[in-house]
């Protein structure tokens, strides 16, 4: 089981999941370059994490993994079962849509070459006290488990902020509808409960999705796994057994 945090999370965001499944199964947990305390990369880049990822699960003979990812990490759950068809056994995506732009701007078009540049300039003007104040601001919206606000707060704090601006650019820009149908494995999709009032926006996206399974939460924000967590296990297990 490959395990695949969100933006400027930890891998240790799977702390509970991997504890549940790691008697029967081996887990590696990853956290991207420049995140959460992470030594930064030059020149980081979504769809180089991609080939990363994939080019650590063939030179470690990893096969049929299961990938499970949150937020940007369920993101890159789909690039990889898309990509890498033979390779992946099942994929479980936690809150991520296959274009989140786009729910909220029916007429969001992908860039070519998106122009990353304020926005990186932006992300680097700021303090981490400046980062403390706005993710204390918008952690609310995010989380409801409130125990755990101050831990993914911290991991933003650790975070690299030129890595943050550029990967924040790309991943608004990112649209993979038409990538759905390159995926033969059998995935489960977990969203959150706020998600019910964009339905038919939401399950448009997944039209090219075969053999899924499409689930919203009962109660609770991005965060499922710390949300609704007795929700989240049950649908895991019904899942992966």
């Amino acid at each position: 089981m490959v395990f695949i945090p969100g933006f400027a999370c930890s891998g240790r965001v799977w702390d509970e999941t991997v504890k549940q499944y790691s008697d029967n199964n081996t887990c590696y947990i990853l956290t991207f370059a420049g995140f959460a305390g992470q030594k930064a990369q030059a020149h980081p880049d979504l769809l180089a994490w991609e080939e990363e990822i994939y080019q650590f699960l063939k030179n470690s003979k990893i096969s049929n993994p299961t990938i499970i990812g949150h937020s940007m990490g369920g993101v890159m759950a789909y690039l990889l079962a898309a990509d890498h068809p033979d390779l992946i056994a099942k994929i479980v995506v936690v809150d991520a849509l296959p274009c989140l732009s786009a729910v909220f701007n029916p007429s969001f078009r992908s860039q070519a070459n998106p122009d990353c540049s304020g926005i990186v300039a932006k992300f680097n003007s700021m303090t981490d006290s400046m980062v403390y104040a706005l993710q204390k601001q918008s952690i609310p919206t995010m989380l409801a488990d409130t125990s755990m606000r101050d831990t993914v707060i911290h991991w933003t704090i650790l975070s690299d902020h030129n890595t943050e601006g550029l990967i924040y650019c790309q991943f608004a820009n990112m649209d993979v509808r038409a990538k759905l149908a390159a995926i033969h494995c059998p995935s489960l999709i977990l969203l959150e409960s706020g998600f019910k009032y964009y339905n038919d926006a939401v399950l448009k996206q997944f039209a090219l999705l075969k053999n899924t399974s499409i689930h919203f939460a009962n109660k609770g924000l991005h965060f499922i796994m710390y949300d609704d967590k007795t929700w989240y296990f049950s649908e895991l297990k019904a899942f992966l057994n």
